[in-house]
């Protein structure tokens, strides 16, 4: 973060280990004719694992088959991953087998025109390296044929539908203990157990048990049953024998058989304890087929029993778990002195008849999907995608996908979740994608794609429902039912994956800040913006003249000013074309204001959401019907016509879904999302080609756009100005942890909005002359643009004079201005506020802005660090453009400050 220098990102190759490293971030893959998959991802800046177990590196459903991309199994714990577990694990027999590896550099997947002033050191396309891996369909089938669950128990609590079976032999007996379902407290040879129907069309069960400290006794270990009327068979764990008869107990109408499974044998000969069980029936039409596999590996299935099933039988009707007789009934064993235990139901899950269309077949359609990987010069960030190639001669459908799914190290260890406080997520990776939209920030932007779930095959975690939510899952919630026709290529979005080494809030906030710089460099365009609210072209030209004149970069015909973007009438658009060559004349950006979601348009052009949803905006219309077509095109040939390069477009789609079938773009509900999200980031990269600046108050940056909201609340610019004053500071301050200075703007009210009469304006300008270059100040000095919004930028020549004067200061020192901040005192309306601008790479390297909002002198002593500055032992210092002198720095790399700041004043002081 001070010095990126020697962070080069490149591809090592040792045998069939790949990685992609840069000296922060290291992603290692296994990759060769048995198999593929991450099985390493590091952060090298703390030397520790971000992941703890390996999955699958994508997955797709495809015309309703699904396609693992990577992954392997026989993990034994999926807390850590040691070398010596790889040695032991396999590759997945049903994944997309590996045809070919390329090394490249990164491309830009758009075209940024740069038409204005950004940061100097800004690049596009990134450098780096590529990688790409290209995998085809694999024909050999998993021998566990995947089946649809037609009923699940995770035993979180205790279901409505179980019938309890306690021993009352002791009052404490239980199959609630403590209050956790599932767990049996009881001693050896006494019955506790619960009773639950199962569906008709059940073909498989399995059940989960972990021996605990059960001591069995006899044929009452911790097991299940299957009720077919009057016959009954029953199968249990005998943990407490010591290799002398057997692991497991099969009980038919009482009748026993025994097994020993030598890989699951404890020292001692009898049933490990190490770990949990699953045990699985399956119900053929002749057959009881019974299987087991420890629970904490990836199901590694050990034959059991194969017991008839006569026809006689039918249907089970019910199914028991826990601990019963010898004929699973509810009796005790007699004079039997067992030890008390505890022994765990962990869950019960039944499936259905084999689902043939998730199985991949041998007449499948040539598919070839590509796993992407970009990694970067100086930063710790990694993006993904991948691509799907139709090889075939019909047109398939992309039904779903995930394009990254990672078992991250958990951030924190609750035993339980009892509501009220929320499980923490991962802090290890900052995650995002471009599919972001619907929120100012960046984790509501991204709900509808970054997914932190529980990880049901992380048996080991502290979590005791095993509900910590530590399993990242990227993928759209919808479809996205995309059809791909021969020939043709279709590509996911792109997930970005920040590696985080520090929970100290700033320091996570410049690595984020670094990133969109790095993936969005058009974020660091900053022009100077006056949103002129009347549209009449005589008065525009006359806002353009005064734009040129005090510094100003960009007029902006604000919403109600009365431009109408729809307009699509040649003589509109001509009278505007020649308004823009006058603005350009005087090189001034100009463009002008749209609504788009909050509408209503009927006639059946609207977003209908799903029963109990209801749009982001109360309103959105449907880009994919006729109006919404129709309006694309408008915008587009507004650009064309005029030459424009403004565009604020408010309300952009939000993610509302629609049910509503709209060929030919749109099928209905699955894939409503994605296609209103393709069209959007399509028009907005167009316009990022074309040099247009792009306002949307909505999380579209890395679509192509400049700027979102700040963050601040619309009516608040309508409450008296001394406070407006704290509340831009404190809002600039708030927005800022993770978005750069020039992301987000702030609003200056000129003339009246939101109501507040005269005292929350600033027209006439001249009679506040002071409060407004105040508001400048608060804003300028913290590198942040805001909408300048009234019918002139000034009334008089000593405003004219005095928006020239602020504007030409922040101009000669705008680089360090809209460099990174650091958070040193929120506004309070009490004390002193203020926050320094850092960047190594300039002469400037340091500036601190501190205001005084009340009405008496204030002296204060500041620690003021400068480590982000580069600076280390000593610092020249100048305090408002005054003459600079040495001061020296502490061993940490801080400066100390005794300010003096007039009232209601302003004091910036620069570092060199």
């Amino acid at each position: 973060l001070v010095d990126p220098a020697g962070f080069e990102a490149r591809v090592e190759i040792e045998g069939d280990r790949v990685a992609l490293t840069n000296g922060l971030v290291r992603r290692t893959f296994r990759a060769g004719e048995e198999g593929f998959a991450t099985i390493g991802y590091e952060n090298l800046t703390t030397g520790e694992s971000i992941i703890r177990a390996v999955r699958p590196d994508a997955t797709l459903t495809i015309d309703g088959r699904e396609h693992r991309v990577g992954g392997m199994l026989g993990q034994p714990n999926h807390a850590f991953l040691r070398p010596q577990d790889l040695e032991e694990m396999r590759f997945d027999p049903a994944a997309m087998r590996l045809v070919g590896m390329e090394k490249g550099e990164p491309r830009e997947p758009f075209a940024w025109k740069r038409v204005r002033h950004h940061a100097p050191d800004a690049e596009w396309p990134p450098p780096g390296v590529t990688l790409r891996f290209d995998f085809v369909a694999s024909t050999t089938a998993d021998g566990d044929a995947p089946r649809p669950m037609l009923w699940q128990d995770d035993f979180t609590s205790m279901e409505a539908g179980w019938k309890r079976f306690e021993s009352s032999a002791e009052e404490r007996i239980s199959f609630e203990n403590e209050g956790k379902a599932g767990e049996i407290l009881s001693p050896a040879g006494r019955y506790c157990f619960a009773e639950h129907s199962i569906p008709e069309a059940t073909e498989v069960i399995e059940v989960g048990l972990h021996p605990g400290t059960d001591q069995a006794g006899g044929g009452w270990g911790p097991g299940v049953a299957l009720l077919f009327g009057e016959q009954v068979v029953k199968v249990n764990l005998r943990p407490g024998d010591r290799g002398t008869h057997g692991h497991f107990e099969l009980r038919v109408n009482g009748r026993e058989t025994l097994a020993t499974i030598p890989a699951l044998r404890a020292d001692d000969g009898g049933l490990s304890r190490e770990q949990g069980y699953r045990l699985r029936a399956h119900l053929t039409p002749d057959q009881i087929v019974w299987n087991v596999a420890a629970d904490t590996s990836d199901l590694d299935w050990h034959p059991l029993f194969d017991i008839p099933r006569p026809a006689g039988w039918g249907a089970p009707t019910a199914l028991r778990v826990g601990k019963m007789d010898r004929r699973a009934g509810a009796t005790d064993l007699k004079d039997y002195p067992g030890e008390w235990g505890r022994s765990r139901v962990t869950g019960v899950t039944c499936f259905g008849a084999v689902d043939e269309t998730r199985t991949p077949s041998a007449d499948s359609v040539p598919l070839r999907v590509s796993l992407h990987y970009e990694l970067y010069d100086g930063i710790p960030l990694m993006v993904k995608w991948l691509t799907v190639e139709n090889g075939g001669e019909r047109t398939i459908t992309i039904d779903r996908f995930a394009a990254e799914t990672l078992a991250l190290v958990e951030h924190t260890n609750h035993v339980e979740h009892r509501g009220g406080v929320d499980l923490l997520r991962p802090q290890t990776l900052h995650v995002e994608t471009d599919m972001a939209f619907g929120g100012f920030n960046d984790d509501n932007a991204n709900r509808h794609a970054v997914h932190y779930r529980p990880d049901p095959r992380f048996k080991t975690q502290v979590n005791y429902a095993l509900q910590q939510p530590c399993l990242l899952v990227v993928e759209p919630t919808y479809g996205p039912s995309q059809d791909v026709a021969p020939g043709e290529t279709s590509a996911s979005f792109r997930v970005f994956q920040l590696a985080m080494d520090s929970t100290e809030r700033e320091r996570r906030g410049l690595a984020i800040r670094r990133m969109h710089r790095t993936l969005a460099p058009w974020v660091t365009e900053n022009p100077l913006m006056h949103h002129m609210r009347d549209a009449d072209p005589g008065r525009v030209r006359t806002a353009i003249d005064q734009a040129a004149e005090v510094g100003f970069e960009m007029v902006i015909l604000s919403f109600g000013s009365g431009f109408n973007a729809e307009n699509d009438d040649p003589a509109y658009l001509t009278q505007w074309r020649g308004t823009r060559d006058h603005a350009r004349a005087r090189d001034i950006d100009l463009g002008c204001y749209s609504l788009y979601s909050s509408r209503r348009i009927g006639g059946g052009n609207d977003i209908v959401t799903p029963k109990g949803q209801r749009p982001a905006h109360g309103n959105c219309p449907a880009i994919t019907s006729e109006w919404g077509r129709a309006y694309l095109a408008k915008l587009r040939h507004l650009f064309e016509a005029t030459d424009f390069t403004v565009f604020e477009h408010d309300g952009p789609y939000p993610g509302d879904v629609d049910t509503t079938p709209r060929p030919p773009l749109q099928k209905g509900i699955e894939d409503s999302r994605w296609v209103h999200w393709r069209t959007w980031n399509g028009f907005y990269r167009w316009l990022r080609g074309r040099g247009v600046y792009l306002n949307t108050p909505d999380y579209y940056y890395h679509s192509g756009a400049n700027q979102c909201g700040m963050g601040y609340r619309e009516v608040n610019w309508s409450l008296p100005r001394d406070q407006q004053l704290i509340h831009t500071r404190q809002n600039i301050h708030d927005g800022t942890w993770r978005k750069t200075p020039s992301m987000g703007w702030m609003f200056v009210p000129l003339s009246e909005y939101h109501g507040g009469g005269a005292a929350a304006t600033i027209e006439p300008l001249d009679e506040h002359l002071d409060h407004y270059r105040l508001m400048m100040l608060s804003n300028l000095s913290m590198g942040v643009q805001a909408c300048y919004r009234g019918p002139r930028l000034y009334d008089t020549p000593r405003v004219r004079d005095m928006v020239r004067e602020t504007v030409g200061w922040y101009k000669k020192h705008r680089d360090i201005l809209e460099s990174d901040l650091i958070h040193l005192r929120r506004a309070d309306g009490r004390r002193l506020d203020g926050m320094l601008h850092v960047n190594p790479s300039l002469d400037e390297k340091a500036m601190l802005c501190v205001f005084n909002p009340t009405d008496r002198p204030l002296r204060e002593t500041w620690t003021v660090p400068l480590y982000y500055a580069g600076l280390t032992e000593s610092a020249a210092v100048s305090e408002n453009g005054g003459t600079p002198r040495k001061i020296p720095l502490d061993p940490l790399q801080r400066a100390r400050l005794d300010l003096e700041v007039a009232p209601m004043g302003f004091t910036w002081i620069l570092f060199q």
